[in-house]
């Protein structure tokens, strides 16, 4: 499904003309046969010069009644657009859509998507592809797992094979890990033509980074804050040449985490660009949109807001919060031979749960925000690479990132933010692929839950697989392994703060002289 923005446009020129026109009915109010003469006088001035204000008049009765409603929002997105394009609507799509080349992409990037294996395009890259290649601004919308990157990467990389320039695009994205994503693709589909691409993103050294901006890349893939940081420290680097700007999980974006320094990276950026927007949930309000400048935006909707893959299968476990971590090593070991990912809410959790299955026997690795950014790239490819089963995480890894071999998600807590369900539970069941889902509900959980399924708006199945004896047949066991990580915890804890004295000790006998001893 394909829609202009600014369409509503015409509805306020109606009811302008429509206005103007009623001061020269000067008679008091006609009756029916009143009516039908003027119908019949209206009648001749069709065929005459003034052909525009006959045809604009007579949709008018029946719109009258929607200006009530709050479509005059949408034309803010309007001062930026320079004509209007209505005519451009039904050619854009070809007839055609089952090849890349139909769509419109040139042969080397077509050996190109060969290369790694892509087949066929996806329905977001059916609506999506023609439109870019025409040059217009897109806000796409499509479930998780459904090829939203080829999407922008494929038209922008062809966009620079016919006008070949350093510095060519910008693609920002939530998360770090996202970026080295989004990153790898673009190398992937530019590997025939020598496309050079750099990942700046927060934790890694500024310097390396900025030796990389030095040799003036085509596409750079960046956090928002750390793109800042480079654009106000690194010496002449600058956006001014950019052609695109692509905001990946776009509603995360606009949100007002990333508020100040998105409208630093947007005050740099040439107005004469192509932007597009591409999430699995999209914000429904027009004036976070315009901040991003769109001109004449075409909206690509391949999914509803609240879709999930539909082969995803979705369950949950009502359980006691007694045994929340029973029930929950039930369920993995279960589960064994799966690939999984398991999401917490916090750093904490997510650094026990993942000791806790490792004393149950099970092969796990957290990925947090309180890990270095080798630390979370070396758990990530660790996972990737089959090493370890099962992958704990914070909502850090919720958003973008395509691992296929994820066979089950289980939401160990349950997030706040209903978005954020869709985003987890949609990196498994990605490209088509088959995946499970299983979110853990205690008696706390209740309301958060039913705000989830009211989002959805659908019932989730309960997961009826386990049995209450079954599982408790390996209680003793799980709280074995739970003391086990309360005192491995603390001697970590421990080992970190006295090197913290230590070091504090070795700085103060430094400042006081070789003879000098200080008491901590």
């Amino acid at each position: 499904m394909v829609a202009e923005v600014d369409g509503a446009l015409p509805k306020s020129g109606v009811l302008k003309k429509k206005r103007k026109a009623r001061p020269q009915t000067d008679a008091p109010p006609p009756g029916p046969e009143a009516s039908v003469a003027k119908k019949r006088k209206a009648r001749p001035q069709t065929d005459a010069t003034e052909v525009p204000e006959a045809s604009v008049a007579k949709p008018a009765k029946k719109k009258i009644k929607k200006a009530s409603k709050p479509v005059a929002v949408e034309p803010e997105t309007r001062p930026s657009a320079p004509n209007d394009a209505d005519e451009e609507v039904p050619s854009a799509v070809p007839a055609d859509k089952s090849t890349f080349a139909s769509l419109g992409v040139c042969e080397e990037l077509c050996r190109a998507c060969e290369l790694v294996k892509w087949t066929k395009p996806t329905p977001i890259q059916q609506e999506s592809i023609p439109w870019a290649l025409q040059g217009r601004d897109i806000i796409g919308l499509a479930e998780t797992g459904s090829g939203k990157t080829a999407a922008f990467a494929l038209p922008i990389v062809q966009r620079l094979l016919d006008n070949p320039q350093r510095f060519f695009a910008v693609a920002l994205a939530p998360t770090r890990e996202l970026c080295v994503q989004i990153g790898e693709q673009f190398e992937a589909i530019g590997s025939t033509i020598k496309l050079q691409t750099a990942v700046i993103v927060g934790g890694l050294d500024m310097v390396t980074q900025a030796m990389a901006l030095a040799k003036r890349p085509h596409v750079v893939c960046a956090t928002p804050g750390r793109l800042v940081d480079h654009l106000e420290n690194t010496k002449g680097f600058h956006l001014k040449t950019i052609k695109y700007l692509v905001m990946d999980e776009a509603d995360r974006l606009l949100s007002m985490d990333f508020d100040e320094a998105l409208d630093k990276i947007l005050e740099g950026l040439p107005r004469e660009r192509n932007t597009f927007l591409f999430s699995a949930t999209m914000t429904a309000k027009v004036s976070k949109l315009t901040r991003a400048s769109l001109r004449r935006p075409v909206k690509v909707e391949v999914s509803t807001k609240h879709d999930t893959a539909k082969t995803l299968v979705q369950g949950y476990m009502f359980i006691p919060y007694k045994f929340k971590h029973t029930y929950f090593a039930a369920l993995m070991a279960h589960f064994k031979h799966y690939s999984a990912m398991v999401f917490v809410d916090t750093c904490l959790n997510a650094q026990k749960l993942a000791i806790v299955l490792r004393h149950l026997g099970l092969g796990t690795i957290s990925l947090h925000g309180q890990m270095s950014q080798s630390q979370r790239l070396g758990a990530l490819s660790s996972f990737k690479a089959r090493e370890k089963r099962v992958l704990v995480a914070t909502d850090v890894a919720s958003r973008g990132l395509d691992i296929p071999s994820v066979d089950l998600v289980v939401n160990y807590d349950i997030p706040r933010n209903s978005k954020d369900y869709i985003h987890r539970v949609g990196r498994t069941a990605r490209a088509g692929r088959a995946g499970r889902a299983v979110t853990l509900v205690t008696q706390y959980d209740i309301e958060l839950f039913q705000r989830i399924e009211h989002f959805l708006e659908k019932k989730l199945e309960e997961f009826t697989e386990l049995k209450s004896t079954q599982v408790m047949a390996g209680h003793e066991r799980v709280l074995e392994a739970m003391r086990s990580t309360e005192l491995e915890c603390r001697d970590k804890d421990e080992e970190g703060t006295g090197k913290i004295v230590n070091k504090r000790l070795k700085r103060l006998q430094s400042q006081g002289g070789k003879g000098k001893k200080k008491s901590y």
